[in-house]
This record gives structure tokens, C-alpha cells and sequence, in this order.
């Protein structure tokens, strides 16, 4: 259990782990008309993490309403949820990546109105290097089912584990090592302790923002539900220069300490996806955690189980320290069918069912503990904002 501290100490705490950082420029904005530009299509079945569902190219997207821009200018990325999907077959569905390589020095604003969620929906945006695990792998937003908050993962190779500790983040360690071969590749989990983090409560409350600092130091990881969104990170302010020494703890914090950045990451690629049921939301255990039936009779093949699987995005946004550079990926193309050059990349979370079956129900058994540690660090230690 955290202990109540005055927030000056606990500023002192922070800044005494964390360097001082340095002065932010936009370096590539997604939102609006162009959000889709720079970003390919997988155009295969989930073959990366055994999900009952094809990820379609960007023509079959276009043509079905998968992504697409609404009339509030914000990007849509759905599962379709009119077809009535035969026995044995999959549900189409939708999983893009960047054009573009991001390096360390480089800051992720990832702001959305509306996430994914629902029994047998498992959605993520998330980032891999395009050699894996060595180039390593950061998991920003993830979950499944009706799982009711966000987990934040690395995957590495062997040598980087997690340290971050009570003074330096908001989020609870589920597991320190980072290596794709420990654990059977959970990677190094940590839980977010906002109640709103994740589905139906993300989206009752407007949704949210997540940040992702990619820096040789160390990652970090905010979340800021709506009502709590600072004033540089509004996609509404298009002169925002983000000052993350303003923000509090992180979340989620992995020091290059205990994970040297330079060693186990190279430049990322984002990826944003929907599957369905496999590895970990179908797992019969972790399904049974929070739904009842069987994940691809009672849900595929039921179009009136996906109203809610879909993101609403007004925008991400990379900004770079300085140092940060962005690189256009050899052979991509934003209007291909297929994701070209990483297709044959596969998501590290295609992880035992084991590993996801630990964590889950690891959260369950403490959701009353956090609850409780919330309203008692509110205006202590862990939440600063």
C-alpha cells in the first residue's frame, strides 16, 4: 500500500528519478482528413495472434465503413457489426501500422473519445520495432473483454526488467521481467489504478489521453482522463507544446536503469488493432473472468456484439525533443492492401495463455485493494495531476 505524502516531497521524489526534460515540437499530426495518409493495412486473417477475424486492406476498410472519418472530423477504426458471420469463418476487422519509424527523443499523444470494448473484443495500440523482440516492443493501450483497466507492457529480449516503484509511477507491477522468453512472454506488466482507463468507463467519461515518452532515459506512460487532460496535450490547441515536468507521476515508468533503452529498443512503429477471442481474450479462463459463453459461437458470429468495438481517434501526435527523427519505412504504402515490409512481423502478445491468465486474474483478485489505494493517495504521492 502507498503511504500519503505531501506533494512537495513527492515532486522532490519525481525529479530526483527523472531527468529534466526537454522542450517539445510537433513532428507528424493524424487527425483530421489525412489521419489515414500515412499508415498501411495488414490485409490478412489474424494470423499474429489467433483471433477469429481477417484484417482487412484499406479497400475492403473503405468500402465496409471499417475506418473512415465522422462527421466530428475524428477517426473511426470498427470491427464490422452488420454481417452475420457463417460457422468456421471470421469477422472482419482492422489492424494498421505507421508508415514511419519513431526514434527515442520522440513523444506519443494518443487522444481518443472511444475505445474498444466488450466480450471477445481485444484492442490495442501499441508499438514494435520492425525487428522482434530484439527491437523490442512497448504496449501503451491494451485489454480485453470487460476488463476495467489498461495494461501497459514491454517485450525485450533478455536484460530489461522493470523497476519502477511507488515514488516514480502511479501503476501497479504485475511482473518485472521484460524478456519475450520469461513468463512465457508477458512481458513486464504494470495495471493503471484510474477506474476510467478502459472501456465503458473510458467512454462515459469522454475518454482520454495516453502519452508515451520514448526516451534513452527511460519509458513513460501517462493517462489523463478527459475532465483531467492538461491544457498542452488538447487536440483543440494546435500550438500545444507538451511540458511532461507538468504532468506528475506516469503511470507507467521503465527506467533505463534497469532496461537500457539504446540496448533493447530501435525506432517503433505504431499499430493500432482490433482482433477478436484469441490468444487472450479467447482463453477460456480470462473469458470466464468477465463474460459468460463461449467466445466465438455466442459473439462472432454475432454481428450485435460489436455496437462498442470501435476507437474514435481526433488525433495522434509525435512530437520530438530535439534528437527525435521519424524515418519512412522502405516499401510502405498508406494506400496498399497489405502492410508491406512488416507483415511477416508478428505481435509479441500472441503470449501463453498462462502469462494473460496470471495477470487477469491477478487484477481481479485486487480490484478492491485499488480502489481503495485511489481514494487514498488522490491527493498524495501517485496522482499529482
Amino acid at each position: 500500500m502507498h503511504i500519503r505524502l505531501r506533494t512537495t516531497v513527492a515532486l522532490t521524489l519525481l525529479t530526483a528519478a527523472n531527468p529534466a526534460w526537454a522542450a517539445y515540437s510537433l513532428l507528424r499530426d493524424y487527425s483530421g482528413s489525412t489521419f489515414f495518409d500515412r499508415w498501411s493495412y495488414y490485409g490478412h486473417y489474424d494470423n499474429l495472434t489467433n483471433g477469429d477475424t481477417i484484417f482487412v486492406n484499406q479497400s475492403l476498410a473503405d468500402s465496409l465503413d471499417l475506418t473512415y472519418i465522422n462527421s466530428a472530423g475524428n477517426a473511426i477504426i470498427k470491427v464490422d457489426n452488420t454481417s452475420t458471420v457463417p460457422y468456421n469463418e471470421k469477422r472482419n476487422t482492422v489492424r494498421i501500422a505507421s508508415t514511419d519509424l519513431y526514434s527515442t527523443g520522440t513523444l506519443w499523444v494518443f487522444d481518443a473519445v472511444h475505445v474498444p470494448y466488450g466480450c471477445s473484443v481485444w484492442p490495442a495500440f501499441w508499438s514494435q520495432a520492425q525487428s522482434w523482440p530484439s527491437g523490442g516492443e512497448i504496449d501503451v493501450f491494451e485489454g480485453v473483454n470487460l476488463q476495467t483497466a489498461n495494461q501497459y507492457a514491454l517485450h525485450t529480449t533478455n536484460g530489461c526488467t522493470a523497476s519502477g516503484t511507488s515514488s516514480t509511477m502511479s501503476g501497479t507491477l504485475s511482473y518485472s521481467n521484460c524478456s519475450s522468453s520469461a513468463n512465457s512472454n508477458s512481458g513486464c506488466t504494470i495495471s493503471e489504478t484510474k477506474a476510467d482507463s478502459y472501456g465503458s468507463a473510458f467512454n462515459a467519461a469522454g475518454g482520454g489521453v495516453f502519452v508515451t515518452e520514448f526516451a534513452t532515459t527511460g519509458i513513460s506512460i501517462w493517462f489523463f482522463s478527459r475532465a483531467n487532460v492538461p491544457s498542452d496535450l488538447l487536440t483543440s490547441n494546435s500550438s500545444a507544446v507538451p511540458s511532461p515536468s507538468n504532468w506528475g507521476t506516469p503511470s507507467a515508468y521503465y527506467p533505463s536503469s534497469s532496461c537500457d533503452i539504446a540496448t533493447h529498443f530501435a525506432n517503433q512503429q505504431l499499430i493500432l488493432d482490433i482482433t477478436l477471442c484469441g490468444d487472450w481474450a479467447g482463453n477460456a479462463a480470462v473469458f470466464n473472468a468477465t463474460c459468460s459463453g463461449v467466445c466465438y459461437t455466442d459473439f462472432v458470429l454475432n454481428s450485435s456484439s460489436y455496437a462498442n468495438a470501435h476507437f474514435e481517434i481526433p488525433s495522434i501526435r509525435i512530437y520530438t525533443d530535439g534528437t527525435g527523427t521519424s524515418t519512412s519505412i522502405s516499401g510502405s504504402s498508406s494506400s496498399s492492401g497489405t502492410s508491406s515490409g512488416t507483415a511477416a512481423t508478428s505481435k509479441s502478445t500472441t503470449t501463453s495463455s498462462a502469462a494473460k491468465i496470471v495477470s487477469v486474474l491477478g487484477e481481479a483478485q485486487k480490484s478492491a485493494v485499488l480502489l481503495a489505494l485511489v481514494a487514498v493517495v488522490g491527493g498524495g504521492l501517485v496522482v499529482l495531476v
